[in-house]
């Protein structure tokens, strides 16, 4: 006899079909399906959902650079802050974890010949997860179409690791297919014997040839054998700028503070520049309005809800634009408790007592006061100028007044990197000392004929060859906005010569890029991984082919010991017993 892991599989059976007790379970005999008809048709249910359970929670996983993008989104639309980023992250953890663990179980009861039968709660739940992961891919391909390039991004720092990762997989997956191959010659062999004991006139080679059970097991070897393969030569057609000789490294990317260090102070505050600056931040980024008694300030909302207190101020202004309030107005509004009542980062720096006394007692910034502090710190400066609304005093000549405190600050014009493309030629003529820089991807020789020597570009686009291309003309790459630290090694091995970061005090302490390998350790990684691999699934295959073939050489004896020994004699003589009731 086979020996039973009894408690195991008391556990998977016990797991999966919620059948604890040995009798209600039942074996799988040769020539048997592996489960019901209605089990094999869920089963592909199963694998559906742990396949695109996977692919949203890398997707989602990957999406966390912009995390405070959904967030605010979520925010501005209810109006009530909640990490919602986070939670769902949480939520397909949890759901993938969950199929995962049903997939193992039911691989593992496979390997040990136990039918399958999953409970009706977990056939509920694979398709509440199923259900989940259709609807967050489906939502977010549509209203986040960027989230798949940036999928694409990932895999150019992910993919040697993925591809060891699969590997592994398929070596766990060795098991249960060598186990089901193998037996399947012990299985035609048991129908061959049943079908010649009930016609014992009829010759079975006929109907069960002697190669049948050479073409059973080249169906289930021959895909795995295949995949293996194509797993095995995909690192020739992989690709990641991270994989690069010594020396072709560039120098690390100038850091530029989103408006200053968010994680760190309030947005667009004075205490939110002077951490970037403490931060040793090489640059400083905001934006800039006007208010509607031309005074120049930092903000980046359509109103002010969100980064002040003006629900308490002035509470029947809310949604109104910001460049409607005079500047006396706009004094009196808080733009720092927000920043600790609500949190907006799941990962803030904590604070000190002293930071958070200072952070409820920040206001709105004034341009003016934001060039005197780069000047001062010798920092570069980079900002979008929003246009005022219709019926705005300063709605047609809101470029020249900021020129205008620009010039009046006396801050350094080398500093100035000017992105608006308005009036860029009079500026040019007039104030040659600013740095142009442009939003975007124009030709080369436009941008040479323009005198623009620097592009701002959304991280999404990067692209080290087009970043190799301007740099030969001199032209600088700045990429917005990069916050985890593999998107800014990506950054750095690609080429980047600067990024604005929400974590300025993160990628300041990134000293070498991570991913970062030479061909040579690549390939000893790949080669290294494939033999091994190899090995092990070799290993694997040879074990079930000498466990299957002894098994089998013993089995008819064995058989005969059971039939004609003293066991079965005494189990008879024990049955034919008279029942005792109590």
């Amino acid at each position: 006899q086979r020996y039973e892991h009894q408690p195991f599989i008391s556990c998977l059976a016990g797991f999966y079909s919620c059948r604890w007790k040995r009798y209600q379970r039942r074996r799988t005999e040769p020539g048997q399906c592996c489960c019901k008809m209605w089990e094999c048709l869920f089963f592909p249910f199963l694998i559906g959902a742990f396949c695109l359970s996977l692919v949203f929670l890398y997707m989602w996983g990957e999406a966390k650079n912009d995390y405070i993008n959904f967030d605010w989104y979520h925010y501005g639309n209810v109006g009530h802050w909640f990490l919602w980023s986070v939670f769902l992250l949480i939520v397909a953890a949890v759901l993938f974890t969950y199929v995962t663990l049903l997939l193992v179980l039911a691989v593992c009861l496979l390997s040990e010949s136990q039918q399958l039968d999953l409970h009706w709660s977990h056939k509920i739940g694979t398709l509440v997860v199923l259900a989940f992961s259709i609807a967050g891919i489906t939502v977010f391909s549509k209203l986040w179409k960027v989230r798949w390039k940036v999928v694409r991004l990932s895999f150019q720092v992910t993919a040697p690791y993925l591809h060891v990762g699969a590997i592994a997989a398929m070596v766990l997956l060795s098991w249960p297919v060598a186990l089901h191959a193998f037996r399947m010659d012990a299985q035609i062999k048991w129908h061959r014997e049943r079908f010649s004991r009930h016609h014992p006139a009829f010759e079975c080679k006929c109907l069960l040839p002697h190669h049948l059970p050479n073409i059973f097991q080249a169906i289930i070897i021959g895909p795995y054998l295949a995949i293996l393969v194509l797993l095995f030569l995909v690192p020739l057609g992989m690709y990641s700028p991270c994989i690069r000789e010594l020396g072709t490294l560039g120098p690390k990317p100038a850091l530029l503070g989103h408006r200053g260090a968010p994680m760190l102070a309030p947005e667009n505050t004075e205490m939110s520049f002077q951490k970037t600056i403490e931060h040793r931040g090489d640059g400083l980024e905001s934006d800039v309005a006007i208010s509607y008694d031309g005074i120049p300030f930092l903000m980046h909302d359509k109103n002010l809800k969100r980064t002040t207190n003006i629900r308490e101020v002035f509470p029947d202004n809310i949604t109104q634009n910001p460049a409607f309030f005079s500047w006396d107005a706009l004094e009196k509004l808080n733009a720092g408790k927000w920043f600790l009542k609500d949190k907006p980062f799941s990962c803030m720096g904590s604070l000190s007592s002293a930071d958070q006394k200072l952070a409820k007692n920040q206001s709105i910034y004034k341009l003016s006061n934001f060039l005197r502090l780069a000047d001062s710190a010798s920092k570069l400066v980079i900002f979008d100028l929003y246009r005022p609304p219709e019926k705005h005093p300063y709605r047609h000549t809101w470029i020249y007044r900021t020129l205008e405190v620009i010039l009046d600050s006396k801050i350094n014009p080398h500093l100035v990197l000017w992105l608006d493309n308005n009036l860029r030629s009079y500026i040019q003529s007039t104030i040659p000392g600013f740095q142009h820089i442009t939003g975007g991807k124009a030709p080369v020789e436009e941008l040479l004929r323009r005198n623009i020597f620097k592009r701002n570009l959304a991280y999404s686009v990067m692209s080290s060859e087009d970043i190799r291309k301007y740099a030969q003309a001199n032209i600088t790459t700045n990429f917005y906005v990069i916050s985890e630290p593999w998107l800014f090694s990506l950054a750095w091995c690609a080429g980047a010569h600067s990024v604005t970061t929400n974590t300025i005090h993160i990628l300041k302490n990134i000293n070498r890029p991570l991913f970062l390998m030479t061909p040579k350790e690549y390939r000893v990684m790949w080669l290294l991984t494939d033999v091994v691999a190899a090995l092990l699934i070799s290993l694997i295959f040879a074990f079930h082919w000498w466990r299957e073939k002894g098994l089998a050489c013993c089995a008819d004896n064995s058989g005969a010991v059971l039939e004609n020994g003293t066991y079965n004699k005494f189990r008879t003589e024990l049955n034919d017993l008279p029942m005792v009731v109590a």
